[in-house]
């Protein structure tokens, strides 16, 4: 009964974010390039407005997909990892930890092993490389007379933008050192914005936008070999690919195939327990170096609190910046546009959780992960919640 509960809930999830019909609204990127490029303040160079603009919606649509197609995605019931005594002629637990979130450790979960899960992540973006998004500050395009500070006239951009996402993922134990596993994300994504000209202190609304989009992401399959096992302890590789299966038009997906070959080391003992991970990303939008580590600490055989760091570093992220040039035809006066560079950033996040075996074959993990750096699109907080299932004696 348990079961079919269970699989009802996750049918009811996934069928509130299957793709439905737009009705009267645009794409995502289409709603982007209409806020950003309707503009009413003359700069005297078309082609400038038109370049810079661009710049800002790809950078701004970059984001957005950075967020979900490398949204870290916990393994299919991790926590769950067995070995054969030899002495008993028995499976026993490896460790009395279930593991960190999203930093995989060295363990794998044993020969015949099966396991399932469900998942929920959300997100609501309020600022966005260190910039608020939601209070109309956003300046898109303004004129100044050269030497003020503020300009006396401006358009400015008001981005409301949330994601959620539900991952069904599979893991199975091929043998007694080798994992294999896939997750398919069902993503929604809604963008509801505005473009406001304010001269001389009074304000009108120049463009309001409205979009959403829902479907398949990027379907992620891995593989995890150890190489070395001491009780908890021990040494891993892996591999992760990203498949581009999400629609890139609706911000879905990336559009393109990503390898993540990983290292992983893990050191435990008694209660506590430390877990690494370095992985280099190939392919997609940036290559990026993708690190992390975990504390995990076994409260009791049945409940483990986790504190995990992860950390990329993307060596083609994207920046928004402002360029000022003299206006073309009127003396005394600068224009300001936003626009964005390619260069090299520095994202960070931290995660703190529970996983908690609520039954016998059942692991609930819930963690809050917090942004520490200001570099690309952030929420202030990011919950996610997911049930585990395993299958085996």
């Amino acid at each position: 009964m348990l079961i079919r509960a269970v699989l009802t809930v996750a049918l009811v999830v996934a069928l509130a974010v299957w793709p439905r019909p737009a009705h009267a609204q645009q794409s995502l990127t289409g709603a982007l390039s209409f806020l950003l490029t309707n503009r009413s303040i003359a700069t005297g160079d078309f082609a400038g407005d038109e370049l810079a603009a661009a710049a800002a919606r790809d950078a701004i649509a970059g984001f957005l997909v950075a967020e979900l197609s490398t949204l870290p995605i916990s393994s299919a019931a991790s926590g769950f990892t067995y070995r054969l005594d030899p002495a008993l002629g028995v499976n026993v637990r490896s460790s009395d930890s279930f593991g960190p979130f999203y930093i995989e450790r060295s363990l794998t979960a044993g020969r015949r092993r099966v396991s399932f899960g469900l998942g929920y992540t959300q997100s609501v973006f309020d600022n966005i490389d260190g910039r608020p998004l939601t209070d109309g500050t956003l300046v898109a395009t303004a004129s100044r007379l050269t030497g003020d500070s503020q300009p006396f006239d401006a358009e400015a951009l008001s981005l409301r933008i949330a994601t959620r996402m539900v991952t069904l993922s599979g893991q199975v134990g091929v043998t007694d050192r080798l994992d294999v596993s896939t997750v398919l994300p069902l993503v929604m994504v809604s963008l509801d914005g505005e473009r406001v000209d304010t001269y001389r202190g009074t304000e009108y609304v120049q463009a309001t936008a409205v979009a959403s989009a829902s479907g398949i992401g990027d379907v992620v399959l891995r593989a995890k070999y150890n190489l070395l096992r001491r009780s908890g302890s021990g040494l891993a590789i892996a591999g992760e690919t990203r498949l581009p299966t999400g629609n890139p038009d609706d911000l879905l997906g990336g559009d393109e195939l990503v390898f993540i070959p990983k290292f992983i080391a893990s050191y435990e003992h008694g209660w506590i327990g430390a877990h690494g991970q370095l992985g280099y990303a190939v392919g997609g939008a940036s290559n990026e170096l993708d690190y992390g580590g975990a504390v995990t600490l076994v409260a009791n055989p049945r409940l483990t609190v986790i504190a995990e760091v992860i950390g990329r570093r993307l060596e083609a992220g994207g920046h928004l910046t402002e360029v000022i040039a003299p206006h073309p035809d009127l003396a005394g006066v600068e224009t300001i546009r936003l626009s964005a560079t390619q260069q090299a950033t520095n994202r960070a996040s931290i995660v703190a959780g529970i996983r908690w075996n609520v039954a016998a074959r059942w692991l609930l993990s819930a963690s809050v992960l917090r942004p520490m750096t200001s570099a690309g699109l952030n929420a202030r907080w990011v919950p996610s919640v997911t049930l585990d299932y395993w299958v085996g004696r």
